[in-house]
Protein backbone atom coordinates (compact mmCIF):
# COMPACT_ATOMS: atom_id res chain seq x y z
CA UNK A 1 0.00 0.00 0.00
CA UNK A 2 1.68 3.52 -0.90
CA UNK A 3 1.39 6.14 1.18
CA UNK A 4 1.88 9.80 0.68
CA UNK A 5 4.37 12.34 2.07
CA UNK A 6 4.96 15.98 2.09
CA UNK A 7 8.40 16.87 0.73
CA UNK A 8 9.76 20.21 1.04
CA UNK A 9 11.88 21.68 -1.04
CA UNK A 10 14.50 24.15 -0.11
CA UNK A 11 12.54 27.31 -1.66
CA UNK A 12 9.56 25.83 0.92
CA UNK A 13 7.81 24.61 -1.85
CA UNK A 14 5.83 21.45 -1.38
CA UNK A 15 5.46 18.84 -3.71
CA UNK A 16 4.10 15.42 -3.53
CA UNK A 17 5.84 11.94 -4.08
CA UNK A 18 4.79 8.69 -3.93
CA UNK A 19 6.44 6.11 -1.52
CA UNK A 20 6.09 2.76 -2.51
CA UNK A 21 6.38 0.39 0.44
CA UNK A 22 9.80 -1.99 0.24
CA UNK A 23 11.23 -0.05 -2.61
CA UNK A 24 14.57 1.56 -2.31
CA UNK A 25 13.83 5.51 -2.60
CA UNK A 26 14.57 7.13 -6.26
CA UNK A 27 15.35 10.57 -7.03
CA UNK A 28 13.51 12.78 -9.45
CA UNK A 29 14.47 12.10 -12.96
CA UNK A 30 13.10 13.83 -15.98
CA UNK A 31 11.83 12.21 -19.25
CA UNK A 32 14.40 9.41 -20.97
CA UNK A 33 15.91 10.39 -24.21
CA UNK A 34 14.46 8.84 -27.55
CA UNK A 35 15.97 6.03 -28.73
CA UNK A 36 17.88 6.48 -32.07
CA UNK A 37 16.09 4.89 -34.92
CA UNK A 38 17.44 1.54 -36.92
CA UNK A 39 18.05 3.04 -39.93
CA UNK A 40 20.20 5.98 -38.53
CA UNK A 41 22.35 2.84 -36.75
CA UNK A 42 22.71 1.03 -39.68
CA UNK A 43 24.17 4.14 -41.72
CA UNK A 44 27.13 4.50 -39.05
CA UNK A 45 27.81 0.78 -39.48
CA UNK A 46 27.96 1.08 -43.22
CA UNK A 47 30.53 3.93 -42.90
CA UNK A 48 32.61 2.92 -40.45
CA UNK A 49 32.74 -0.91 -42.66
CA UNK A 50 33.56 1.13 -45.39
CA UNK A 51 36.02 2.82 -44.30
CA UNK A 52 38.13 -0.12 -42.79
CA UNK A 53 37.73 -1.94 -46.92
CA UNK A 54 39.20 1.60 -48.33
CA UNK A 55 41.81 1.17 -45.28
CA UNK A 56 42.74 -2.57 -45.98
CA UNK A 57 42.27 -2.26 -50.22
CA UNK A 58 44.99 0.78 -49.77
CA UNK A 59 47.24 -1.26 -47.10
CA UNK A 60 47.23 -4.01 -49.86
CA UNK A 61 47.88 -1.82 -52.74
CA UNK A 62 51.21 -0.68 -51.00
CA UNK A 63 52.17 -3.98 -50.27
CA UNK A 64 52.24 -4.89 -53.69
CA UNK A 65 53.69 -1.74 -54.79
CA UNK A 66 56.56 -2.67 -52.52
CA UNK A 67 56.87 -5.94 -53.09
CA UNK A 68 57.14 -5.01 -56.57
CA UNK A 69 59.83 -2.14 -56.45
CA UNK A 70 62.99 -2.98 -58.01
CA UNK A 71 66.29 -3.53 -56.15
CA UNK A 72 67.94 -0.23 -55.74
CA UNK A 73 70.75 0.76 -58.08
CA UNK A 74 74.55 0.13 -56.66
CA UNK A 75 76.60 3.52 -56.76
CA UNK A 76 77.85 4.62 -59.84
CA UNK A 77 74.69 3.79 -61.88
CA UNK A 78 72.19 6.90 -63.05
CA UNK A 79 68.65 6.62 -64.55
CA UNK A 80 66.26 8.68 -65.65
CA UNK A 81 62.56 8.28 -67.90
CA UNK A 82 62.44 9.03 -71.21
CA UNK A 83 60.96 7.82 -74.83
CA UNK A 84 62.66 6.26 -77.75
CA UNK A 85 63.23 8.66 -80.93
CA UNK A 86 64.34 8.73 -83.67
CA UNK A 87 65.85 11.39 -86.38
CA UNK A 88 62.82 12.69 -88.48
CA UNK A 89 64.30 13.08 -92.49
CA UNK A 90 61.99 15.27 -94.72
CA UNK A 91 61.50 14.36 -98.12
CA UNK A 92 61.26 17.30 -100.56
CA UNK A 93 60.62 18.33 -103.88
CA UNK A 94 63.81 20.21 -105.26
CA UNK A 95 61.92 22.37 -107.62
CA UNK A 96 58.35 23.59 -108.09
CA UNK A 97 56.38 21.22 -109.94
CA UNK A 98 53.57 18.83 -109.73
CA UNK A 99 53.76 15.56 -107.99
CA UNK A 100 52.80 12.69 -110.46
CA UNK A 101 53.19 9.37 -108.75
CA UNK A 102 53.77 8.27 -105.27
CA UNK A 103 54.79 4.99 -104.88
CA UNK A 104 54.89 4.71 -101.00
CA UNK A 105 52.80 5.38 -97.79
CA UNK A 106 52.86 5.91 -94.67
CA UNK A 107 53.81 2.41 -92.31
CA UNK A 108 56.00 1.07 -94.79
CA UNK A 109 59.94 0.86 -94.70
CA UNK A 110 62.06 1.94 -97.59
CA UNK A 111 65.38 1.30 -98.53
CA UNK A 112 68.22 3.89 -99.00
CA UNK A 113 67.90 5.42 -102.41
CA UNK A 114 64.35 3.50 -103.51
CA UNK A 115 62.57 5.66 -105.51
CA UNK A 116 59.36 6.87 -103.32
CA UNK A 117 57.62 9.68 -105.59
CA UNK A 118 57.83 11.33 -108.80
CA UNK A 119 57.45 14.78 -110.07
CA UNK A 120 56.24 15.91 -113.43
CA UNK A 121 59.43 16.24 -115.87
CA UNK A 122 57.41 16.95 -119.25
CA UNK A 123 59.12 20.88 -118.85
CA UNK A 124 62.46 19.45 -118.31
CA UNK A 125 62.13 16.80 -120.93
CA UNK A 126 61.28 19.70 -123.67
CA UNK A 127 64.31 21.19 -122.68
CA UNK A 128 66.17 18.33 -122.76
CA UNK A 129 65.83 17.46 -126.12
CA UNK A 130 66.19 20.99 -127.22
CA UNK A 131 70.04 20.80 -125.69
CA UNK A 132 69.98 17.50 -127.23
CA UNK A 133 69.10 19.02 -130.84
CA UNK A 134 71.43 21.99 -130.16
CA UNK A 135 74.36 19.52 -129.34
CA UNK A 136 73.63 18.07 -132.79
CA UNK A 137 73.90 21.60 -134.35
CA UNK A 138 76.98 22.60 -132.87
CA UNK A 139 78.62 19.43 -134.00
CA UNK A 140 77.86 20.55 -137.01
CA UNK A 141 79.08 23.79 -136.57
CA UNK A 142 82.22 22.36 -135.30
CA UNK A 143 82.80 20.04 -138.23
CA UNK A 144 82.17 23.60 -140.99
CA UNK A 145 84.90 25.23 -139.19
CA UNK A 146 87.24 22.31 -138.91
CA UNK A 147 87.21 22.03 -142.71
CA UNK A 148 88.02 25.91 -143.03
CA UNK A 149 90.88 25.39 -140.68
CA UNK A 150 92.00 22.74 -143.36
CA UNK A 151 91.73 25.28 -146.19
CA UNK A 152 93.07 28.23 -144.63
CA UNK A 153 95.72 26.12 -143.71
CA UNK A 154 96.20 25.23 -147.37
CA UNK A 155 96.35 28.11 -148.26
CA UNK A 156 98.75 29.64 -145.94
CA UNK A 157 100.90 26.69 -147.04
CA UNK A 158 100.66 27.47 -150.80
CA UNK A 159 101.55 31.66 -149.69
CA UNK A 160 104.69 30.70 -148.33
CA UNK A 161 106.15 28.37 -150.69
CA UNK A 162 105.09 31.43 -153.43
CA UNK A 163 106.88 33.47 -150.65
CA UNK A 164 110.42 31.53 -150.73
CA UNK A 165 110.47 30.97 -154.67
CA UNK A 166 109.56 34.93 -155.17
CA UNK A 167 112.72 35.58 -152.74
CA UNK A 168 115.16 33.43 -154.81
CA UNK A 169 114.58 34.75 -157.67
CA UNK A 170 114.71 38.14 -156.23
CA UNK A 171 118.39 37.71 -154.92
CA UNK A 172 119.03 36.35 -158.11
CA UNK A 173 117.50 39.11 -160.37
CA UNK A 174 114.79 37.75 -161.40
CA UNK A 175 111.66 38.95 -159.70
CA UNK A 176 110.97 42.37 -158.28
CA UNK A 177 110.53 43.38 -155.42
CA UNK A 178 106.79 44.64 -155.53
CA UNK A 179 106.01 40.89 -156.38
CA UNK A 180 108.18 40.12 -153.62
CA UNK A 181 106.25 42.25 -151.70
CA UNK A 182 102.37 40.89 -152.82
CA UNK A 183 103.98 37.50 -151.96
CA UNK A 184 104.69 38.80 -148.08
CA UNK A 185 101.46 39.83 -147.84
CA UNK A 186 99.86 37.13 -149.17
CA UNK A 187 101.16 34.91 -147.12
CA UNK A 188 99.94 37.41 -144.14
CA UNK A 189 96.53 37.48 -145.21
CA UNK A 190 96.62 33.55 -145.16
CA UNK A 191 98.22 32.87 -141.90
CA UNK A 192 95.77 35.37 -140.72
CA UNK A 193 92.83 33.87 -142.08
CA UNK A 194 93.86 30.59 -140.56
CA UNK A 195 94.28 31.92 -136.98
CA UNK A 196 90.50 32.97 -137.43
CA UNK A 197 89.47 29.60 -138.87
CA UNK A 198 90.62 28.02 -135.60
CA UNK A 199 89.48 30.63 -133.64
CA UNK A 200 85.98 29.40 -135.06
CA UNK A 201 86.91 26.19 -134.56
CA UNK A 202 87.38 26.39 -130.68
CA UNK A 203 83.95 28.20 -130.49
CA UNK A 204 81.99 25.72 -132.41
CA UNK A 205 83.86 23.38 -129.47
CA UNK A 206 82.98 25.07 -126.93
CA UNK A 207 79.36 25.73 -128.02
CA UNK A 208 79.11 21.62 -128.01
CA UNK A 209 80.30 21.46 -124.43
CA UNK A 210 77.74 23.62 -123.23
CA UNK A 211 74.58 22.61 -125.45
CA UNK A 212 75.98 18.94 -123.77
CA UNK A 213 76.15 20.72 -119.95
CA UNK A 214 73.09 21.99 -120.79
CA UNK A 215 71.55 18.37 -121.53
CA UNK A 216 73.03 17.22 -118.52
CA UNK A 217 71.79 19.47 -116.23
CA UNK A 218 68.02 18.77 -117.65
CA UNK A 219 68.89 15.16 -116.88
CA UNK A 220 70.39 15.95 -113.57
CA UNK A 221 66.80 17.88 -112.92
CA UNK A 222 65.04 15.24 -114.13
CA UNK A 223 66.81 12.64 -111.38
CA UNK A 224 66.44 14.86 -108.81
CA UNK A 225 62.76 15.05 -110.15
CA UNK A 226 61.95 11.59 -108.63
CA UNK A 227 62.45 11.91 -104.96
CA UNK A 228 64.52 8.75 -103.10
CA UNK A 229 64.70 8.10 -99.49
CA UNK A 230 68.19 9.34 -98.34
CA UNK A 231 68.43 6.46 -95.73
CA UNK A 232 67.10 3.20 -94.81
CA UNK A 233 63.42 3.81 -92.90
CA UNK A 234 60.08 4.12 -92.15
CA UNK A 235 57.88 6.63 -93.62
CA UNK A 236 56.05 8.38 -90.89
CA UNK A 237 53.84 10.63 -92.62
CA UNK A 238 52.50 11.60 -96.15
CA UNK A 239 52.17 15.59 -96.19
CA UNK A 240 50.89 16.06 -100.40
CA UNK A 241 48.78 14.12 -102.96
CA UNK A 242 49.03 13.40 -106.63
CA UNK A 243 47.89 16.15 -108.55
CA UNK A 244 49.23 18.47 -105.54
CA UNK A 245 51.32 21.34 -107.05
CA UNK A 246 54.51 22.21 -104.78
CA UNK A 247 56.68 25.21 -104.34
CA UNK A 248 60.66 24.55 -104.17
CA UNK A 249 61.48 22.40 -101.27
CA UNK A 250 57.45 21.59 -100.55
CA UNK A 251 57.33 18.43 -98.54
CA UNK A 252 56.13 15.09 -99.97
CA UNK A 253 57.00 12.01 -96.72
CA UNK A 254 58.07 12.27 -93.45
CA UNK A 255 60.53 8.99 -92.75
CA UNK A 256 62.30 8.09 -89.75
CA UNK A 257 66.09 7.05 -90.12
CA UNK A 258 65.99 3.94 -88.53
CA UNK A 259 69.93 3.67 -88.27
CA UNK A 260 69.70 7.07 -85.54
CA UNK A 261 67.75 5.69 -82.51
CA UNK A 262 68.19 7.60 -78.89
CA UNK A 263 66.61 8.48 -76.09
CA UNK A 264 67.00 11.70 -74.16
CA UNK A 265 66.65 11.69 -70.49
CA UNK A 266 67.24 13.96 -67.71
CA UNK A 267 69.99 13.65 -65.08
CA UNK A 268 70.66 15.88 -61.89
CA UNK A 269 73.76 17.52 -61.44
CA UNK A 270 75.78 15.55 -59.01
CA UNK A 271 74.76 12.63 -61.52
CA UNK A 272 75.90 13.97 -64.68
CA UNK A 273 79.47 15.47 -63.64
CA UNK A 274 80.55 11.78 -63.30
CA UNK A 275 79.63 10.60 -66.63
CA UNK A 276 81.47 11.53 -70.37
CA UNK A 277 80.71 10.58 -74.00
CA UNK A 278 80.57 7.59 -74.62
CA UNK A 279 80.06 5.73 -71.33
CA UNK A 280 78.24 2.75 -71.37
CA UNK A 281 74.28 2.62 -70.89
CA UNK A 282 71.04 0.64 -71.23
CA UNK A 283 67.64 1.33 -71.95
CA UNK A 284 64.45 -0.68 -70.57
CA UNK A 285 61.42 0.01 -72.25
CA UNK A 286 58.13 -0.35 -70.37
CA UNK A 287 56.75 -2.39 -73.22
CA UNK A 288 59.66 -4.92 -72.81
CA UNK A 289 60.40 -4.44 -68.94
CA UNK A 290 62.96 -7.86 -69.41
CA UNK A 291 64.75 -6.54 -72.27
CA UNK A 292 68.04 -4.22 -71.71
CA UNK A 293 69.17 -2.68 -74.59
CA UNK A 294 72.72 -1.24 -75.45
CA UNK A 295 73.28 2.48 -75.77
CA UNK A 296 76.20 4.65 -75.42
CA UNK A 297 76.33 8.12 -74.02
CA UNK A 298 76.70 10.45 -77.40
CA UNK A 299 75.76 13.97 -75.68
CA UNK A 300 75.90 15.61 -72.80
CA UNK A 301 74.12 19.10 -72.47
CA UNK A 302 76.24 22.18 -71.59
CA UNK A 303 73.52 23.83 -69.93
CA UNK A 304 70.91 23.04 -67.63
CA UNK A 305 67.16 22.67 -67.56
CA UNK A 306 63.95 23.75 -65.63
CA UNK A 307 66.01 25.91 -63.40
CA UNK A 308 67.30 29.74 -63.54
CA UNK A 309 69.81 30.07 -65.57
CA UNK A 310 71.93 31.71 -62.90
CA UNK A 311 71.77 29.95 -59.33
CA UNK A 312 73.36 31.24 -56.23
CA UNK A 313 73.24 27.87 -53.32
CA UNK A 314 74.20 24.56 -53.05
CA UNK A 315 70.40 23.28 -53.08
CA UNK A 316 69.36 25.10 -55.86
CA UNK A 317 72.34 24.04 -57.91
CA UNK A 318 71.58 20.34 -56.75
CA UNK A 319 68.36 20.74 -58.53
CA UNK A 320 69.59 21.47 -62.23
CA UNK A 321 68.99 18.94 -64.71
CA UNK A 322 71.01 18.04 -67.77
CA UNK A 323 69.75 16.71 -70.94
CA UNK A 324 71.15 13.39 -71.95
CA UNK A 325 71.06 11.60 -75.01
CA UNK A 326 71.81 7.33 -75.48
CA UNK A 327 71.98 6.56 -79.16
CA UNK A 328 71.41 2.64 -79.53
CA UNK A 329 73.74 0.93 -81.42
CA UNK A 330 73.29 1.31 -85.38
CA UNK A 331 74.68 -2.32 -85.69
CA UNK A 332 71.82 -3.66 -83.62
CA UNK A 333 69.24 -1.68 -85.15
CA UNK A 334 70.50 -2.93 -88.49
CA UNK A 335 69.49 -6.58 -87.13
CA UNK A 336 66.21 -5.03 -85.98
CA UNK A 337 65.26 -2.41 -88.12
CA UNK A 338 61.78 -4.16 -88.80
CA UNK A 339 61.12 -3.82 -84.98
CA UNK A 340 62.04 -0.12 -84.49
CA UNK A 341 59.30 1.94 -83.09
CA UNK A 342 59.38 5.84 -82.21
CA UNK A 343 57.56 7.37 -79.13
CA UNK A 344 57.67 4.20 -76.83
CA UNK A 345 58.18 5.23 -73.07
CA UNK A 346 60.82 3.70 -70.85
CA UNK A 347 64.06 4.15 -68.34
CA UNK A 348 67.41 4.63 -69.71
CA UNK A 349 70.26 4.10 -67.37
CA UNK A 350 73.92 5.33 -67.50
CA UNK A 351 77.15 3.85 -65.70
CA UNK A 352 79.39 6.87 -64.93
CA UNK A 353 82.24 3.56 -63.60
CA UNK A 354 83.35 1.34 -66.60
CA UNK A 355 84.55 -0.89 -63.88
CA UNK A 356 81.24 -1.29 -62.17
CA UNK A 357 79.30 -4.47 -63.42
CA UNK A 358 75.97 -4.30 -64.67
CA UNK A 359 73.38 -5.50 -62.74
CA UNK A 360 71.54 -9.02 -63.65
CA UNK A 361 68.56 -7.34 -65.31
CA UNK A 362 70.95 -4.77 -67.26
CA UNK A 363 73.61 -6.78 -68.61
CA UNK A 364 72.20 -6.35 -72.12
CA UNK A 365 70.22 -9.34 -73.75
CA UNK A 366 69.21 -7.48 -77.08
CA UNK A 367 71.60 -9.15 -79.83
Amino acid sequence: MADRADISTPQGVQTSATIVAGAPPALTQGPAPPTPPPARKRRTGARWLALAVLILAAAGAGYAYWRNLPPPLPPGLAYGNGRIEADEIDISAKFAGRIAELKVDEGDFVKQGQIVARMDTRDIEASLAKAEAQVEVSKHALEEATANVEAQRSQATLARHELDRTTKLANLGHATLELLDQRQQALNSAVAALAAAQQRMHLAERAIDAARHDAELYKINIADNSLVAPKDGRIQYRLANVGEVLGAGGRVFTMLDVGYVYMDIYLPTLAVGKIKVGADARIVLDAYPKLAIPAKVVFIATQAQFTPKTVETKDERDKLMFRVRLRIDPGLLKAHEDEVRSGLPGVGYVRADPKLAWPEKLVGNVK
